[in-house]
């Protein structure tokens, strides 16, 4: 049974965004490797559920036999699984963030529990936690805390998904003066189907967005059918139909017309744990990418003995690598944000969601990057099952088709990429982030011309170089977008979005880069040494991938914001700054590749 974590996640508090301007030791950076024993208990424990009671049920759940899923919460919440994140004096465990990350890393071993699970414990449970009145939080949260009761939270419309403020639903005052009367429908609700309480937003008078607390069965709620979906298909998902849905006033969550405090703050929390648990997907997928490789034979061999077969299986590792090394580093400076937030005082939770937007470039990175990353391994896997990843009794077909929705849950990923952008601006603008400083600074630098670089030593002494070029493109690039544009930038969405895929990219970049760098100065013994190198081959791997990316995504916005000799002398800087001598990746896939063989799954 899993038990409240204490435990110290990173070493010192770093401002939000500020990968850009700053660089970063390995010293700073939390890593999977630093996982206290209590971490790794309750990541075995949240693993051999899902492994032990979850996957044997995965027909039976992928066939929307709902008291199935719902009985696996109940399992769940008995092992403390699902109140990762409820104080303990409501039942819960209260756990660090880095901790409540683990559970959804290691939940996901199968898509359609893992998002019935993620919906519960995040956005069906914490807007109580934060926003819950004294009375509220007892009479709910030990519920929620055990999984007796399962929580949902109903905010899309038809009209109205990543345009969240244009809710239709009204909510207005009885003439009794004790109740609201709801009414509206709702669209796309996971758990709906089995939820015993509903986070339902409307607005009061048509105007004052805000939020309710509505129990199943309540007078005027109706649940619909349940939706068929590509993918996800044994999550729960339903309409809600609200007819003078009759809800007490007590039961107004937070404040009338502030309701948006509730809808967005939540979504930073979201962001973070999909990301892990996109990670914990994809290392699900390579296992069973790897097993089915090893076994399928070909020309007389096993067709993991193939090069082009061998390259799939490290790009998929190359990816959770990154992945892993991102969710964790990020969750881990939560964490010190929060380590001094006194958590009995009247503005904790104001106080700790504030902390938490400080990181939102951060966690919409973790959102974008893992899905489209979760992506790319679930279609090696297709490939690699080649005709049976296209038949349902493979687990190949499955996975691929559940992937999909990440990329719109949780904001979409086009939404996410204008919030990297624009909250970076924003971040400058507000003198939060020394960005403006920095890119005058760095546009002096080239314009004056090549300067001797600082060499650099060890294994990633080339990588490192490769970074800092990197980082001096992306302010290179956003300096000359926002010189053309300046507060108009926003309007233009692709140039935010190319911007935005350089900015994640540089996060990967380092977070992947400091990783390894922090396995190779702690280790100690041939199988540490093992690990470090394999950390190295994938960081390199992903550099190279990650300048590419960036050198694409440069070139756009440059030719967007410039024409003639200013774009030709742009683009002599940008040469410059992507100027490298690149590594032998093929070998660099093979040794990675082989790796993971050997192990027979993802491993560093």
């Amino acid at each position: 049974m899993a038990t409240a974590a204490e435990t110290k996640t990173a070493t010192q508090r770093i401002g939000g965004s500020s990968f850009l301007i700053e660089e970063r030791s390995p010293a700073e950076m939390f890593t999977p490797e630093d996982f206290s024993e209590e971490q790794r208990q309750i990541a075995q424990t949240a693993y051999e559920f899902a492994k032990n009671e979850v996957l044997p049920q995965a027909d039976a759940i992928e066939a929307k036999q709902l008291d199935v899923t719902k009985g696996l919460l109940r399992k769940a919440g008995e092992l403390g699984l699902m109140g990762v994140d409820v104080p303990e004096e409501f039942g819960g465990l209260e756990m660090d963030k880095v901790t409540s990350a683990i559970v959804a890393d290691h939940i996901a071993q199968s898509a359609s529990f893992s998002v019935a699970f993620s919906a519960h414990v995040g956005i069906g449970t914490l807007p109580i936690v934060w926003y819950g009145t004294q009375e509220q939080k007892q009479k709910y949260l030990p519920k929620l805390a055990t999984g007796e009761w399962i929580g949902a939270y109903a905010l899309s419309e038809a009209t109205s998904g990543s345009d969240a403020m244009n809710i239709r639903a009204r909510a207005t005052l009885a003439p009794d003066g004790k109740h609201y009367l709801l009414n509206g429908e709702k669209m796309w609700i996971t758990n709906a189907g089995f939820a015993d309480l509903f986070t339902i937003f409307a607005k009061v008078d048509g105007e004052k967005f805000t939020a309710f607390l509505v129990e199943r069965g309540t007078p005027g709620l109706t649940v619909g059918a349940e939706e068929h979906k590509l993918g996800i298909r044994g999550s729960s998902t339903c309409p809600l139909i609200l007819a003078d849905c009759k809800v007490p006033v007590e039961n107004v969550l937070g404040e009338i017309g502030k309701g948006h405090h509730i809808a967005f703050n939540i979504l930073n929390i979201g962001r973070f744990k999909l990301g892990a648990a996109c990670v914990g997907g994809a290392r699900t997928s390579l296992a069973n990418s790897i097993h089915y490789a090893k076994e399928r034979k070909a020309f007389g061999k096993s067709i993991s003995d193939f090069g082009l077969i061998q390259e799939k299986i490290a790009d998929c590792a190359v990816g959770i690598y990154a992945g892993e090394s991102m969710a964790y580093r990020t969750v881990g400076m939560i964490d010190a944000a929060l380590a001094d937030v006194d958590k009995h005082a009247s503005n904790a939770a104001q106080e700790i969601q504030k902390r938490i937007e400080e990181y939102a470039v951060e966690c919409s990175i973790l959102k974008v990057w893992g899905s489209e990353m979760l992506g790319r391994v679930v279609d090696h896997g297709v490939q690699i099952f080649a005709g049976y990843g296209y038949v349902e009794e493979y687990p190949a077909e499955r996975a691929y088709r559940d992937a999909r929705i990440n990329r719109i849950f949780e904001g979409t990923n086009e939404i996410n990429r204008l919030i990297i952008t624009g909250w970076v601006m924003k971040r400058a603008m507000s003198g939060q982030l020394a960005l403006m400083p920095a890119i005058k600074k760095l546009m002096d630098e080239v314009l004056a011309g090549p300067v001797a670089r600082e060499e650099r030593e060890g294994e990633l002494a080339s990588e490192y170089g490769m970074l800092a070029n990197a980082r001096k493109l992306t302010l290179f690039a956003a300096g000359a977008a926002t010189q053309k544009y300046m507060q108009a930038l926003a309007e233009q969405q692709e140039i935010m979005a190319a911007l935005a895929e350089m900015i994640a990219e540089v996060y990967a970049m380092e977070s992947c880069l400091l990783r390894a760098q922090k396995m190779l100065d702690a280790g100690s013994g041939a199988e540490a040494n093992v690990s470090a190198q394999t950390a190295v081959a994938m960081s390199r791997i992903y550099s190279a991938q990650a300048m590419e990316t960036i050198e694409r995504s440069a070139r756009r916005v440059l030719a967007a914001v410039a024409e003639g000799d200013t774009l030709r002398t742009q683009l002599t800087i940008l040469r410059r700054l992507v100027k490298y001598e690149p590594a032998d990746t093929i070998a660099l896939h093979r040794s990675v590749a082989r790796r993971m063989i050997e192990a027979g799954k993802y491993t560093v």
